[in-house]
């Protein structure tokens, strides 16, 4: 029998999650039934989402993973493929192919593509074809326009800037670090940054895109989202991804009511999922795909080694320590 390592949720998070909220279990695995198979974890996401999802106490914590089938009872998931698979944070973990709650089964990773696995949970996973349908099925860029991205140096917003960029779009991006400014500028092709922390978002918009914004991807929302919004111009787009600004506040927050400039510059905001785009995810993928081999797109991982760390790579996601990708590696 394997045994398995797995984190619980010992108790709801309240505010921003504490060590506490969570706690190691271990079980042993049942011999396997026709129609299953047996997976080894060996990358585990962590992700802003996660914090948006209400969880039971006992409930396995949320989580996409990378993980290495070992042994099998079903022919559509042969030993020795690799998986994305939606099973949450554990080591070992028997499944039978069905769709996760999103609606979408275990994809079997194409190792021709030759790039590292981790990938297939950033740049080519849902990260990154986040970000590729929220700009291009949302916002729509033509080639000249100017898009901002919050979040710009985290896994979604450094992909969406990088494809506003090979759509031939001057691209500004909000970080909070000027180290993190000058990633995305100097490496990922960026035309600008405002660091948030330490500069007023609207003004420095006054300077660094005085003709306005044409589209805004959205991943943090927040003051900084409201401040953004005045920027935008007649008609623009916004594909609003994520409001990482609010996920660990404990009250109902307060932002300027933004709805009057909606009006007057009868602008498109849209908030989405990736579950929307299930039917056309291949071409995503294809696409994401082709750009890195020719050189137009760059992934940044922050790679957090050992399980037993999952937790702590998680909250220093969410205090935006990482650069790119935040993935835990067994």
């Amino acid at each position: 029998m394997v045994k398995a390592k797995k984190f619980i949720i010992k108790k709801n998070f309240n505010g921003f999650p504490e060590e506490t909220d969570v706690q190691i279990e271990e079980e042993y695995l049942p011999t396997l039934q026709d129609g299953e198979f047996l997976c080894e974890s060996l990358y585990i996401s962590v992700d802003p989402y996660q914090r948006c999802y209400a969880q039971k106490v006992g409930d396995v914590a949320l989580g996409i993973l990378i993980a290495r089938v070992i042994e099998s009872k079903n022919p559509k998931y042969l030993v020795g493929n690799h998986v994305v698979v939606d099973y949450g944070w554990k080591t070992y973990h028997i499944h039978n192919g069905a769709p996760s709650m999103w609606g979408i089964p275990p994809i079997i990773i194409d190792e021709n593509l030759d790039v590292p696995l981790s990938y297939f949970l950033g740049v080519l996973g849902h990260t990154g074809l986040s970000a590729y349908f929220g700009l291009l099925r949302i916002c729509r860029p033509k080639p000249g326009e100017t898009v901002i991205v919050s979040g710009a140096a985290g896994a979604v917003g450094s992909i969406a800037g990088q494809i506003a960029k090979i759509k031939g779009c001057k691209v500004l991006g909000v970080v909070g670090t000027n180290e993190k400014g000058l990633w995305i500028t100097k490496e990922l092709g960026f035309d600008g940054y405002i660091n948030y922390k330490t500069e007023n978002v609207s003004q420095a918009l006054d300077v660094l895109a005085p003709e306005g914004i044409d589209c805004y991807f959205d991943n943090v929302g927040g003051t900084i989202s409201s401040q953004i919004l005045k920027h935008m111009k007649v008609y623009g787009r916004i594909a609003v991804c994520g409001s990482i600004s609010n996920y660990n506040d404990t009250e109902e927050t307060k932002i300027p009511a933004f709805q009057i400039t909606l009006i007057f510059k009868q602008l498109k905001m849209e908030g989405f999922l990736l579950t929307q785009y299930v039917e056309e995810l291949d071409e995503g993928m294809n696409d994401l795909a082709r750009w890195i081999k020719e050189g137009k797109l760059k992934s940044k991982e922050t790679i957090t080694k050992g399980f037993e760390n999952t937790f702590k790579a998680f909250t220093d996601m969410l205090k935006g320590i990482n650069f790119g990708k935040a993935v835990v590696e067994l």
